[in-house]
């Protein structure tokens, strides 16, 4: 790291750039250092250096974006570190209701979402093939079915093309088997909008992460869609307006969506249903513009991220760079297998 500092101090002073590293932090992706310009340096030289100070340190590419009164720097590491789920399982004694585990956030801390929290109900999850969506979304819904029991969470999964989710069937927390098909997943986003506007005449309120109404709760419920373009396209305007609905008035009555897709253009989402998903969780892009329009924040460096897990997850107009948590597929069966036999358990007690 030293070395490397000082590589980025000689590239720097080489074109009159005066700037000082001070420290850094090593993840297990990259390592990221902090860099106090002079007063009265220009920010936008330094920008303007990204692809020599790579050049110097010996890497394809790094991203670089303020942070308070620093710069940071993000080095790739030539050997990351893996993040297992069931590493940072052991590590988390409790995780509060229906927050997902993302992975291991810029500062090596375990990085949670909370859903019933009011800014965030909904999340847009973004990025290229093999930026690691469907990893994450699987390490989402993995995460909640261990820490929530089927009486405070129930999960509905839409899965076109039949390989994301197939793991989950038979999982305790589901409303219905993963939906495989362009009707199935019509039928279950229309069972969640019955369910909403049976909620609504409940006239439920939020207590802590419960719904709770006259001497009664009910369960929250988040569905899952992994890749909403291609279901927009198969199902045209009615799956458009199934998912707006949902964006917009789902918090009230407890009903979430975590949806991936490649591109969130307004063809795909709709701009009404767009402006519903406050928080934006971005993998590896390919260009600033696709980075911009995916995060909604300038200069938010997507496109300079690594894949296979390497994403930054944004809200209030700030970005946090986390390397997601994997589960393997075996992992996930067995999961499903110990809450099937729990179940089976309190039924028959």
């Amino acid at each position: 790291m030293e070395l490397q500092a000082q590589k980025i101090e000689l590239v720097l002073a080489s074109h009159n750039v005066q700037a000082k590293v001070k420290g850094g932090i090593v993840t297990p992706r990259f390592i990221r250092f902090h860099l106090a310009p002079y007063l009265g340096e220009k920010v936008s030289k330094i920008f303007g250096l990204r692809e020599e100070i790579a050049l110097a340190l010996g890497v394809k590419d790094l991203r670089i974006y303020r942070s308070g009164a620093f710069l940071s720097l993000e080095v790739p590491r030539q050997r990351p570190s893996p993040v297992t789920l069931a590493k940072l399982c052991l590590c988390l004694k409790e995780v509060p209701p229906c927050s997902p585990i993302l992975g291991i956030d810029e500062d090596g801390f375990p990085l949670l979402i909370s859903l019933p929290s009011p800014d965030v109900s909904h999340v847009l999850v973004s990025g290229t093939t093999g930026s690691g969506k469907t990893e994450l979304l699987r390490t989402m819904i993995t995460s909640l079915a261990i820490y929530n029991l089927p009486k405070d969470l129930l999960l509905g999964l839409v899965d076109l093309k039949g390989r994301g989710f197939r793991e989950f069937a038979g999982l305790p927390h589901l409303v219905r088997p993963p939906a495989n098909s362009i009707d199935e997943a019509i039928s279950l986003l229309s069972w969640a909008i019955e369910e909403m506007e049976k909620r609504d005449k409940l006239g439920l309120k939020p207590v802590g992460s419960k719904l709770v109404g006259d001497g009664f709760s009910v369960p929250r419920v988040v569905i899952f869609i992994d890749e909403l373009a291609e279901l927009a396209i198969l199902g045209g305007k009615e799956v458009e307006v199934l998912v707006t609905r949902l964006a917009q008035r789902g918090r009230e009555s407890g009903i979430h969506l975590v949806v991936a897709t490649q591109k969130p253009s307004l063809e795909v989402i709709g701009s009404l249903a767009r402006a519903n998903f406050p928080v934006r969780i971005v993998g590896k892009v390919t260009t600033p513009e696709e980075a911009k329009a995916a995060s909604g924040i300038a200069r938010s460096g997507a496109e300079r991220l690594l894949g296979r897990g390497d994403f930054l997850v944004v809200f209030s107009g700030q970005a946090i760079r986390f390397q997601a948590a994997y589960v393997r597929p075996e992992e996930i069966s067995e999961m499903v297998k110990n809450l099937q036999g729990r179940k089976g358990a309190r039924e028959r007690g």
